[in-house]
């Protein structure tokens, strides 16, 4: 599976199934400039190590990135409980609140 993150991130409802994500390219976009930003800032961090730069300053970046993570984290999960979420309840999937769950305590660790 040699995914990209802008494709994980797009597919919100993956599983077994080929279930797709309802993303408008606004909010695609979004996500994408987001974890963009991310990736520049993971290779920032990458740079500082090989420059041997203060251990708290590395820190405090690491810091930023999963805070920036966390916040393109929130926003799928929102979108995904909007999107995907209600409308395998309306179509009788309840199994998706099992995965709903299993999903959150895996972003809460």
């Amino acid at each position: 599976m040699d995914h990209t993150i802008a494709e994980e991130s797009a597919d919100c409802c993956h599983g077994e199934s080929d279930r797709k994500s309802h993303h408008s390219e606004k909010e695609k976009n979004s996500l994408i400039s987001r974890l963009n930003r991310i990736e520049g800032q993971v290779r920032g961090i990458k740079g500082m190590i090989e420059k041997d730069v203060y251990c708290d300053d590395v820190l405090n970046q690491i810091a930023s990135v999963q805070s920036a993570l966390n916040g393109v984290g929130k926003l799928l999960l929102e979108h995904h409980m909007k999107s995907c979420v209600i409308e395998r309840i309306q179509e009788g999937d309840t199994d998706v609140l099992t995965e709903l769950l299993t999903t959150m305590n895996k972003l809460m660790k």
